[in-house]
């Protein structure tokens, strides 16, 4: 097709595999078929993850009249107020279609040319996020137990947040200073973000939360991206203790121009007819355990290549990565997406992501209504803003390069931090605090001194922690 280039990742379907049914039923008008209409829940998830993946396998390809067909078809059974699978797929069917278009930018821009992003509609629904699930709770949670523990005695210290727009967090934090055996210490917080409002908004909560408790206090605002950060407006001055806090951030240093680093990869293994067999005899009671029986092709993304591939160079990464080293700080808590979306392939990254935010869904879908507009917003406005990254982006407009804790540890370690196991008090803190939450499905597990938080066995999100490392 012209205006459309060929993804190197892309996999078909060959007659002799047993998908070759579901391709055809994707590539056929046959919707208004009754036994469609009638399908159970289950039946018409796992026949949306079989369009879904037929449908990019089309895009991939470059095939724009099928992959049209393919997202008429997906259009005509997802829904963003449906049950969990209905609304997953309506998301990745908007990113596919984007990506389709992002074929021709004057079509693209002409259609996204009177888009209106609302600073404080986006604000809104990141507080919308961190309420109705609980891993931010408790990322700041175990990011302030670290925190503290790192700095027992310490009479001067500054914090460095790299995204400075939940004051919660060191709300949290200035109590517990207060509560010290030694008094609080003078704080100084460096916030960075870059809208001057979500800012402004921060340093009034921290401001007269530490009036009220009579901590000495300052707050210093930066407005900039991560990315264009200049170290040195962080000011950071000669006898202070230093901690840095980064949650969910890094991963967006990893942008870089892609066609510089791409390489081929091999396509995903095809569905075997035992696979196929064991997918129409299941009964599963959440998309999360759906996805989790090896139904996308084979693919398993606990087993992914990604992990043994050798790690991508970023300079924009290692550079920020040196400079944060270069302020010695006592303590640097990072916390991540637990999952490779930064694959070179479409096909890669959208395997990956159906099993992440299957996962992150299936909270939603056990823990709050179907109607809740509180929902519909985090599901739209923020993992759909994340998926369409993931699958509409390509070179430096990707910034959604989530990895995995293993590539986040090689990375750390080679720019001169040495690991801080998190403590075992940390842990407990956590623990409590999702007992408190009255939700079974999520979990929180130590490995190799870091804390990975899951719903059900699905790991979600990592956090470590790390310090500044003298160099032989």
């Amino acid at each position: 097709m012209e205006g459309m280039v060929q993804d190197e990742g892309s996999s078909s379907v060959t007659s002799s595999s047993p998908l070759h049914i579901f391709s055809l039923m994707s590539l056929s008008p046959g919707l208004g078929s009754p036994w469609i209409r009638e399908m159970k829940s289950e039946e018409r998830g796992l026949y949306l993850i079989h369009l879904l993946i037929s449908c990019a396998n089309q895009v991939a390809a470059g095939s724009l009249e099928n992959a049209n067909i393919g997202l008429e078809q997906i259009s005509h059974l997802a829904s963003p107020d449906g049950d969990t699978m209905q609304r997953i797929a309506a998301y990745f069917t908007e990113a596919l279609a984007d990506r389709v278009i992002k074929a021709w930018p004057g079509l693209y821009k002409a259609l996204n040319s009177t888009k209106i992003s609302s600073i404080a509609e986006g604000i809104l629904v990141r507080r919308s996020f961190f309420d109705l699930c609980p891993f931010l709770k408790l990322a700041f949670v175990i990011t302030n137990q670290a925190i503290m523990e790192a700095m027992e005695g310490e009479k001067i210290v500054h914090i460095i947040d790299l995204c400075a727009a939940e004051p919660a967090q060191w709300i949290a934090l200035l109590q517990a200073l207060k509560a010290r055996p030694e008094g609080p210490p003078h704080l100084r917080i460096t916030g960075i973000h870059e809208h001057k409002e979500v800012l402004e908004q921060t340093a009034l909560c921290l401001t007269e939360e530490a009036e009220k408790l009579d901590i000495p206090f300052q707050f210093n605002p930066v407005v900039s991206k991560l990315e264009s950060l200049d170290i040195e407006n962080l000011r950071v001055k000669t006898g202070e203790a230093v901690a840095v806090s980064s949650t969910l951030q890094l991963h967006s240093l990893l942008a870089s121009d892609d066609e510089i680093m791409r390489k081929k990869s091999s396509p995903p293994k095809s569905m075997n007819s035992a696979q196929l067999h064991r997918v129409f005899k299941m009964n599963q009671s959440t998309l999360g355990e759906l996805m989790e029986k090896d139904l996308v092709n084979g693919y398993s993304p606990g087993h992914d290549s990604a992990s043994s591939s050798p790690l991508p160079t970023s300079a924009k990464m290692e550079s920020f990565l040196m400079s944060l080293w270069g302020l010695s700080p006592k303590i640097m808590v990072v916390t991540e997406q637990e999952s490779n979306h930064n694959g070179s392939t479409l096909m890669e990254r959208l395997l990956e992501a159906l099993y992440f935010y299957a996962s992150l869904f299936d909270c939603l879908e056990s823990t709050v209504p179907r109607a809740s507009m509180e929902r519909i917003k985090v599901e739209k406005m923020l993992y759909g803003e994340e998926i369409k990254n993931i699958i509409a982006c390509e070179g430096v407009e990707r910034k959604e390069r989530h990895e995995k804790l293993d590539r986040w540890i090689q990375r750390l370690d080679l720019s001169g931090f040495g690991r801080v196991p998190l403590s075992y008090f940390g842990l407990l803190q956590a623990r409590r605090l999702l007992q408190s939450y009255g939700c079974d499905g999520y979990r929180i597990k130590e490995e190799n001194g870091c804390l990975v938080i899951c719903w059900q066995d699905r790991a979600l999100f990592s956090v470590s922690s790390w310090r500044f490392r003298r160099y032989d």
